[in-house]
């Protein structure tokens, strides 16, 4: 029914030709569409469609916002939007502005827009600049973005991952020499186990859900690791299965609850346990790792109270965990932010690799490590280098293509630019796409920190409060085509490594949107000399291509997609083989210690519903979750008695940050100890700790204390 409905909203037909229009899906990383279609995958299997890409299909296919929008809606209208409100109003068609001191934005030319922003550049520093990415824009734009940055004279350069899966990126590169994932979709039909750790893909990935029913379905087994007991992950109805859409598949077959920020401990004790049964992989860890003794050694040695206590989690459950995995031919460690949103983010996925090592399940078909990453380019954006560091090579190749000398000095990762911004250094920010304030803990402090730069620029296909609250002392935000809009074909790299190519299409709405890339070249010109490179001959995507596959290691087929056609899976990250990317060519095991849980008030761990992508909200209500709004607390049963609450009471949450009134509270299926709200409108509550080095936050481990 709620595909009908959205159906009708935009025109069944209309829909039904943009969702098999050969552009990638436009939400998670799992990917699929590109060349073979908007429905298939890599593996050729069709339909591959799911109501995550339904809803932003027909968010981009909604009217244009009125011409007098902004004329009837002041700052202070705006700011009362909730992230819904704001994301129905209407696609941006035309520039506005927020000028210093004004109540209203208002319309703006473009050509005052882009001498706007050419004067705010000239008028500062580039150290006092940054530079900012979200995932849902293409390879193209990203790459030039970091490269008009850096030959501007910055590394002030970052993306959305340091707020999602940094951890994963540092831990997998530090374990193998690769940030990704070690594993490609094929090798969701090789394995037997699928260990699910702090991740929920029915409502954030679901067509992932369908490889879990299948391996279910012949006869494997999923081990679901999450303090909060989703039903979804027990049974899931996959809509392109007729039997499962009637009647469901089982997906978990073990399902361990753990207390947030417990996940070292639980994955040191399922260590110790088949240390402790003689069932390490001694050949594989002889062979093909380094740092073995000292991280086996600590396992051996860690006390089982300890690992009890500050996991959540009882012996017997741990210890059946270990024989699952032991049992297993092929397992693939699957996890998402529950793991990374910790202060410890970066140990809890190395004691996932450790356990990956230990038992073989590495550098073969069917077995690996699989991060689950979010937006649908959140990967690519990083490989092409928006991040605040470069390799050598790719810094070299850059430097030789433009003329000109890049700075080695490392920029700001986006915690540290926020604080920067905070303490008036940085004049210029530049946002491509996605919602910079709203996805920052402690909102209060991000919102402050944001309204001392001077000017900030937005890149948008619609409305959201970042650009309310995240203002500038002038703000503008300027109108860009979607994926399946754009005039020219772009990229998108899968979690799976995988490179497709969207050809691209026609407007929605009529209006003034302008493709990224264009935007950027516009403003590079304007900003750089064009000697002794003219940034106006990089609006031809194909040009951009060509340089990506000159100056990106595993790129090299990006420069003939053009003529081909043909997609591909990057090369050298995917291990099939025990040959890693390290100096040895070795897996390396590091120690984890194991962190002490929050001791004080209850562990509260942010999550999304199944009505929303990231910071996008499509609906209001949870459908799995069978919440009714999002201004709700889930607690257990026994954490509301013990604080005498009851279900449907109206309580008030506080956090180290802030502190939210009127919130329901919703007794369901969470661990106790451990309570779980709404991100991005829990954030107010949530102190800015981050993993010292991902530089990730901890918005599922914070302590909060219940006020009724």
């Amino acid at each position: 029914m709620y595909s009908l409905e959205k159906a009708f909203q935009v025109g069944p037909l209309r829909l039904f030709k943009r969702m098999n229009s050969r552009n990638a899906c436009k939400t998670c990383a799992v990917g699929m569409g590109g060349m073979k279609g908007g429905m298939v995958n890599e593996a050729g299997h069709w339909p591959e469609v799911c109501k995550k890409s339904l809803q932003a299909q027909v968010a981009d296919m909604i009217g244009a916002l009125p011409a007098d929008y902004f004329d009837k809606h002041s700052l202070a209208d705006l700011e009362k939007l909730t992230p819904k409100q704001a994301e129905d109003a209407g696609r941006l068609s035309y520039p506005v502005v927020l000028d210093k001191g004004a109540t209203h934005f208002k319309p703006i030319t473009w050509e005052a827009a882009l001498k706007h922003i050419e004067s705010a550049m000239k008028a500062t520093t580039p150290d006092r600049t940054a530079f900012y990415s979200s995932g849902r824009s293409s390879n193209e734009a990203a790459f030039l973005l970091q490269a008009f940055a850096r030959v501007y004279g910055t590394n002030n350069v970052m993306n959305c991952s340091y707020y999602c899966h940094q951890a994963s990126g540092v831990a997998l590169k530090m374990a193998f020499g690769t940030g990704t994932a070690t594993v490609e979709l094929e090798d969701l039909t090789r394995c037997d186990l699928v260990v699910l750790l702090g991740a929920n893909p029915a409502s954030n990935h679901p067509r992932l859900m369908t490889q879990l029913a299948n391996l279910r379905a012949r006869g494997g087994k999923v081990i679901v690791v999450n303090p909060v007991r989703e039903s979804p992950l027990e049974t899931f109805h996959v809509p392109s299965q007729i039997k499962s859409l009637f009647f469901g598949t089982k997906i978990a077959s073990t399902y361990i609850q753990p207390l947030p920020g417990g996940d070292v401990a639980f994955l040191v004790g399922v260590l110790k346990s088949i240390i402790e049964k003689r069932r390490v992989d001694n050949e594989f860890v002889d062979s093909y790792a380094e740092g073995a003794a000292e991280v086996l050694d600590y396992a051996r040695n860690a006390d089982w109270n300890e690992l009890i206590k500050n996991s959540g989690v009882d012996k017997q459950s741990i210890e059946n965990c270990a024989d699952i995995i032991y049992m297993s031919k092929r397992t693939i460690f699957a996890w998402a932010m529950g793991l990374t949103h910790h202060a410890s983010g970066v140990d809890n996925v190395l004691a996932v690799c450790n356990l990956a090592i230990a038992t073989g399940n590495v550098g073969k078909p069917g077995a690996g490590l699989l991060p689950i990453r979010g937006h649908s380019n959140v990967q690519g954006i990083g490989s092409v280098g928006v991040a605040p560091a470069l390799q050598d090579s790719v810094r070299q190749s850059l430097e030789t293509i433009y003329g000109t000398k890049i700075t080695d000095t490392p920029g700001l990762d986006t915690h540290a630019m926020i604080d920067a911004c905070g303490k008036g250094e940085i004049d210029f920010l530049f946002a491509l796409g996605g919602n910079l304030w709203g996805s920052n803990p402690d909102s209060t402090w991000a919102q402050e920190s944001m309204n001392k730069v001077k000017t900030i620029v937005y890149l948008s296909t619609k409305l959201n409060p970042g650009h309310f609250f995240g203002r500038g002392e002038t703000t503008l935000i300027l109108p860009v085509l979607a994926r399946d809009e754009e005039p020219q074909g772009t990229t998108q790299e899968s979690m799976f490594n995988f490179i497709r190519y969207s050809e691209g299409g026609k407007p929605n709405v009529k209006g003034q949107m302008m493709p990224e890339s264009e935007i950027i070249c516009d403003i590079a010109n304007r900003v750089l000399s064009k000697e002794p490179f003219d940034w106006t001959t990089l609006r031809d995507h194909r040009k951009v291509r060509e340089i990506i596959s000159k100056t990106i290691p595993g790129w090299e087929q990006l420069g003939t997609i053009d003529d081909t056609k043909k997609e591909f899976t990057i090369t050298g990250r995917v291990y099939h083989t025990p040959q890693f990317n390290t100096k040895s060519g070795k897996a390396i095991m590091y120690p984890t210690p194991v962190p002490k849980p929050v001791s004080d008030g209850l562990i509260l761990m942010t999550l999304r519903s199944e009505g929303q992508f990231n910071t996008v909200v499509y609906d209001e209500y949870d459908f799995y979750r069978g919440v009714p709004h999002r201004y709700c607390i889930l607690m257990s049963k026994d954490d509301a008695e013990k604080l005498n609450v009851k279900d449907g009471q109206r309580v008030a949450v506080r956090g180290e940050a802030g502190r939210m009134e009127n919130i329901e509270v919703v007794v369901g299926a969470i661990r106790p100890g451990a309570v779980a709200m709404y991100y991005p409108e829990s954030n107010v509550l949530i102190k800015a700790n981050v993993d010292a080095r991902s530089k990730t936050p901890a918005f599922k481990s914070a302590p909060v204390w219940i006020e009724s």
